[in-house]
């Protein structure tokens, strides 16, 4: 029997009330695993007094008591790491070595948080002007949202909720509907933890909550990871209320081969940067730029007959390169790409539309496609695809192969690969993307830095985790101070000037 989710709110499980539901596949084999509630405005608004009821006093609990509840977090998700893997392989359909590294992500950053009473430290100047002193504050926002993707269900969760709560806030977690299970799982973990009931509460739902989260009020910031056109509407949405946002949207990542790289280095990078979790990841390597046709006949060679050897597996499979899509609906979409990409006459040189699984022929499976002689001009280098498509675009100089990642619409991750320290350092100082990895070709940078792409890739002035998060969850109260001795007699007329 198929088995029904709930929402959490108020440190417990809810069912939901509104009458919708939406269906939760196992990818792997295309059945139907569980309905998922879908919240109405009155469930959102429920869970919201939940979390500004209980914000006041865990804002007042000092940093280092916050700390210890996320210390006991990060020691609970190590301990079910296994069962959380496990329930995220099934529904998103990624591999579970690379469920354990999308947990694994997600948890280095509650291990960040950890160090909250450090990260809130402010800023003291003695004497500043005539028995005047000054210091600055970090005070928690009250409460705060995050809406997530489906494609990494616990590590965009836990970017997004750690440092919130560590900061002192309340939240509220729209996870995707698509694969809900693990961030309910993360929710009892909090509780298990310490936290108060109410300051994390997971609401389920589609664009009905969603609204509802942008409109509400008492919600003061809104953090989103998507596409581009619900990033976009999402942060113009949230904003006009008066909210801070970040939205995080598309990509379409390019990773640069010049003449002198090492060629079996390159191809096995942007088979595991391209393939791995069937290319649905927003740091995915979706073009390659060789630069010069030597180089790219080069890199052709290696990659082709690695793409045709990729172990495609069911979610549970151990040793699998990569897993099946996410829903029929996306693998159909992903497939449409690349008869478009025939279309406007790429050169497809791997297609992997027909691969099927022996033992799971109903479930979301693509093989690996290799597009060679792809321009700026296509749809399939212009458009975010989300799958398992490698595009391959000739680029006949360095200068032109800067150009392309610079002026394409999108800005979130970008690499080079090159024996040369100076073409290297060159392009990390020119290229227009917000993240750049050289000889790395995922460059995701480690919990303690801030993740973020520009352009069409991210809406907002703070990203995600390091310093930006601790930013972009509190705001800043600047105290001055004088006492009686220090004070003239008088009134004073003038704004006080250092002078």
């Amino acid at each position: 029997m198929t088995k029904t989710l709930t929402h959490f709110i108020g440190g417990k499980h809810v069912e939901g009330t509104s009458g919708r539901f939406s269906d939760v596949y196992w990818p792997m084999t295309g059945e139907v695993a569980a309905r998922c509630p879908l919240a109405s405005k009155t469930e959102l608004a429920t869970a919201v007094a939940n979390a500004k009821a209980a914000q006041p006093a865990w804002a007042a609990t000092n940093p280092q008591r916050r700390a210890r509840v996320m210390m006991k977090f990060v020691e609970l998700i190590n301990r079910d790491m296994d069962k959380l893997a496990d329930v995220l392989a099934r529904e998103h359909g990624k591999v579970l070595l690379d469920a354990k590294g999308d947990i694994q992500r997600g948890l280095e950053v509650a291990e960040f948080a950890c160090g909250i009473p450090h990260l809130l430290k402010g800023e003291y100047t003695d004497g500043a002007g005539p028995a005047i002193d000054i210091f600055s504050m970090r005070q928690p926002l009250g409460v705060v949202a995050g809406i997530t993707p489906f494609n990494f269900p616990a590590m965009i969760p836990l970017w997004k909720l750690a440092p919130a709560i560590a900061c002192g806030n309340a939240f509220i977690l729209k996870p995707s509907e698509r694969d809900p299970s693990v961030p309910l799982m993360l929710a009892e973990l909090m509780m298990e933890a310490g936290l108060p009931a109410g300051i994390l509460n997971v609401v389920n739902g589609d664009k009905e909550s969603v609204d509802a989260i942008l409109d509400h009020e008492d919600i003061m910031a809104v953090g989103f990871v998507g596409s581009t056109d619900i990033a976009a509407y999402v942060y113009a949405r949230a904003a006009s209320t008066g909210k801070r946002v970040q939205c995080f949207g598309g990509a379409k990542n390019h990773m640069i081969v010049m003449p002198d790289a090492d060629m079996e280095l390159a191809a096995n990078a942007l088979i595991g940067a391209g393939y791995g979790s069937a290319g649905e990841r927003c740091m995915a390597i979706s073009v390659a730029v060789p630069v010069g046709d030597k180089a790219a006949d080069a890199l052709l060679a290696k990659l082709i007959p690695k793409i045709e050897a990729l172990k495609i597996g069911p979610s549970t499979s151990l040793d699998a390169d990569m897993g099946p899509l996410v829903t029929k609906a996306h693998l159909e979409k992903v497939k449409s790409y690349v008869e478009i990409g025939l279309q406007e006459g790429a050169t497809l040189k791997v297609d992997g539309r027909s691969f099927k699984m022996q033992g799971y022929e109903n479930g979301f499976y693509m093989g690996g496609c290799l597009f060679d002689h792809v321009t700026p001009e296509m749809r399939i280098y212009k458009e975010e695809i989300f799958g398992p498509v490698l595009a391959v675009v000739r680029a006949k100089d360095y200068a032109e192969a800067l150009r392309l990642p610079s002026e394409h619409a999108y800005g979130n991750g970008v690499a080079i690969f090159t024996r040369d320290g100076d073409a290297a350092r060159d392009f990390a100082s020119k290229v227009n993307v917000g993240m750049v990895g050289i000889n790395v070709p995922i460059p995701v940078p480690l919990a303690y830095h801030t993740f973020g792409g520009w352009k069409k890739s991210g809406f907002g002035d703070l990203n995600q985790h390091g310093p930006d998060s601790i930013r972009f969850y509190t705001k800043t109260k600047t105290v001055t101070t004088r006492w009686p001795s220090g004070i003239k007699e008088g009134a004073e007329y003038v704004i006080p000037t250092m002078k």
